[in-house]
């Protein structure tokens, strides 16, 4: 399980609801009537964009190597 900063804001007051970003994963986004709802969107988003862009990267060169990168 990987963890991301997800940035929640309110909608406007006449709308309501809540709409996210996440700071990891530029172009990802989410919306919903609640928080809970709104952060659900936001992960689907996000694992969406991660699978394309995982794609991309061996279709650009399919002899690619994967491996994992640590940050401290």
């Amino acid at each position: 399980m990987n963890n991301y900063t997800a940035i929640l804001h309110r909608g406007e007051p006449d709308e309501g609801g809540f709409w996210a970003t996440c700071l990891e994963v530029p172009g990802a986004n989410g919306q919903g009537e609640t928080r809970q709802e709104c952060l659900d969107d936001l992960a689907a988003a996000v694992k969406l964009m991660l699978q394309v862009n995982r794609e991309d990267a061996f279709r650009d060169d399919p002899h690619a190597i994967e491996t994992e990168l640590a940050l401290a």
